[in-house]
């Protein structure tokens, strides 16, 4: 009995190992036991990455042949250092750190030993390689720019690292990733997917032929080509009006909330970050921190707002029921804040809703803003009610738009006030600034463009986006196609809308006209800041300027922000109205306005914060 119990379970024993080895040979299969094989050799095919062509189909992006120098760390043998390193034009040193990490990451895997050779040395070193055992050339794809504008939109690529290699499969030790704008946003539609080859290994370690006649070998798929909703021209016309500026500059369409133009100054040609140069320059660019190139002026500075937000107090209050159209203050060159004078340029006398828009007066909107609070119980109610309207504009948190980075600019609440002077111990006349667009409340130029959006809407905006096709498909999100609306009823529109007009007629933009274009615009003049020697010492403002056209069918809104610019009128005043006519009519009549933003340079503004010299220039704000 103990012999056929014995005889039993050693039957059954053999029975499941085989019934297991039968398995893992027929049914089970996976890549990693195949890597992991030191009979089998992985070759990775990779397909080129996904055009990116602008709203006209013109392209941007496209690809072009680079060749990477490979090494597989355990079938090297002893070779000649030295005159390797003078064939791939490398140094020593560079050789055996790019060898030890690659015998780190894996003796049986390819990683890559020197990147993205050229054309001319994949050519002379080609045939050189075969000597040296180990090593190979892999062909791979790098982009080629058609353009030398848009940097801060399309973004860049570059070798995966130690933290990809762990938080995503996929990846294997140098391929490329996107790191930033279009590339990091879109990257698994721009990728495609890598072919792959299994080649069976002798004990020779000689090729014999594709693993399980290439059964279980795939191709490449090419990514995906994206249109994006960036107009090539006008990008590039607006990044030569901000050579020698430092700015942000957004253009949308408000029929859609398609980004037209996207604007960072000073900016970078983006054909820097592409090949064997890509990290010395990049050091260079990222390691600017005076004028910041790689740094998105357009959707993460966050200056104050100016006197385009005092348009947004005129709707509140109209809104609120706490004013009219005729309603009027008057303005004594200023307005009183206690025993304290806040000054006021636009020539003093009494304002309406029209004239103190289109004359830009701080009286007026003081006086409105006060309205605004007055008219409920307790400071926190008005406040409660302020800030529902302002973020109805899409400000003071992240628009949601499908760029991978942003600000969220700010509309304070009653927590941050309270915070800052304690609960029940402040009221409107301690936030006054913000009536006029300063104070406590920032917007990234993106927020205005779409703030000027709304209005141009008469109440509504779409979600800024960038993307506009995938792969020829219009298959865009719906969160991008759906209306979102402000707290403001349609008919308060109209009589703010007017006013903006007649900035362009009467007002404080009358000499910056378009023949044969009707435009609604609003200069603001933010004042700025800073310390040297722990003083604190006003420097030069910044000029922001708000516009859409044509005024009864907008096309185009826009917002125009320059650091250290002057006025609203002038530098950003000037650009807007340029870019506006280059978008409608395609090109420019006004060619001596042209010629001065493209010649004229701001320079010498931006040097003087480091010279040390204390300077001021006027206090008030337009």
């Amino acid at each position: 009995m103990k012999k056929i119990l014995l005889s039993s379970i050693i039957v059954i024993i053999a029975i499941t190992f085989i019934g297991r080895l039968s398995y893992l040979q027929l049914f089970s299969f996976s890549p990693n036991q195949i890597l992991e094989d030191p009979a089998i050799q992985t070759v990775y095919d990779y397909p080129e990455r996904g055009y990116i062509y602008d709203r006209n189909g013109k392209l941007l992006v496209g690809n072009q042949p680079a060749y990477d120098v490979m090494v597989i760390p355990r079938e090297t043998k002893t070779l000649d250092t030295l005159e390797f390193c003078e064939l791939l034009k490398i140094n020593k040193e560079d050789f055996l750190k790019n060898i030890k990490k690659a015998r780190r990451y894996s003796t049986r895997l390819p990683s890559v030993l020197v990147p993205q050779l050229s054309k001319e040395d994949y050519a002379r070193l080609q045939e050189k390689m075969r000597k040296y055992n180990g090593f190979y050339i892999q062909k791979r794809s790098l982009r080629d720019y058609m353009t030398t504008s848009a940097a801060n939109v399309l973004g860049y690529i570059s070798e995966v690292n130690e933290v990809d290699l762990r938080n995503n499969p996929y990846y294997r030790a140098g391929e490329l990733k996107g790191r930033t704008g279009i590339e990091k946003q879109y990257e698994e539609l721009l990728r495609g997917r890598k072919g792959v080859k299994y080649l069976q290994k002798d004990r020779f370690n000689r090729d014999i032929g594709p693993y399980k006649n290439g059964k279980l070998d795939t191709l490449p798929k090419i990514g995906n080509e994206l249109h994006i909703t960036i107009d090539k021209e006008l990008q590039e016309y607006g990044e030569r009006l901000m050579r020698g500026k430092r700015g942000g500059i957004v253009a949308l369409d408000p029929t859609s909330g398609e980004i037209l133009t996207m604007i960072s100054g000073p900016t970078y040609d983006p054909s820097l970050l592409v090949g064997r140069e890509r990290s010395k320059n990049y050091s260079k660019l990222h390691y600017d921190s005076i004028s910041k190139p790689t740094w998105d002026r357009s959707i993460l500075a966050q200056p104050s707002p100016g006197s385009p937000f005092k348009t947004l107090n005129a709707l509140a209050a109209l809104q609120e029921g706490v004013i009219d159209t005729e309603t009027t203050f008057r303005c004594y060159n200023g307005f009183y804040v206690g025993n304290n004078k806040r000054g006021c340029h636009c020539g003093g006398g009494v304002r309406d809703l029209n004239s103190g828009i289109f004359n830009s007066c701080n009286a007026y909107f003081a006086g409105t803003f006060r309205k605004i609070y007055s008219k409920y119980k307790t400071t926190d109610e008005g406040m409660d009610a302020w800030e529902k309207h302002m973020k109805s504009f899409g400000l003071g948190n992240y628009l949601g738009t499908d760029l991978p980075t942003g600000a969220p600019g700010r509309i304070p609440d009653k927590a941050y006030y309270d915070k800052a002077y304690g609960d029940n111990r402040w009221a409107s006349s301690f936030i006054i600034s913000n009536a006029i667009g300063q104070g406590e409340v920032a917007a990234t130029p993106i927020q205005l463009a779409n703030m000027t959006s709304a209005i141009a809407n008469r109440g509504f905006y779409y979600t800024p986006h960038i993307i506009k096709q995938i792969g020829g498909q219009n298959s865009i999100d719906s969160k991008y196609t759906e209306r979102k609306y402000t707290t403001i009823d349609k008919e308060h529109f109209e009589p703010v809308i007017e006013a903006m007009a007649n900035v362009y007629k009467y007002g404080t933009a009358k000499w910056l006209k378009v023949p044969g274009i009707e435009i609604a615009g609003k200069t603001g003049t933010v004042e700025n800041f800073t310390r040297i020697d722990g003083e604190r010492v006003q420097l030069t403002d910044h000029s922001i300027f708000v516009a859409f056209a044509p005024v009864k069918n907008p096309k185009i809104a826009l917002a125009v922000y320059i650091e250290h610019g002057y006025y609203g009128g002038r530098y950003a005043g000037h650009i807007a109205s340029l870019l506006v006519e280059k978008y409608l009519k395609g090109e420019i009549t006004r060619k001596d306005l042209e010629k001065k933003m493209l010649e004229k340079t701001l320079e010498q503004e931006y040097a003087k914060p480091l010279s040390g010299e204390p300077f001021k220039i006027n206090e008030y704000v337009w």
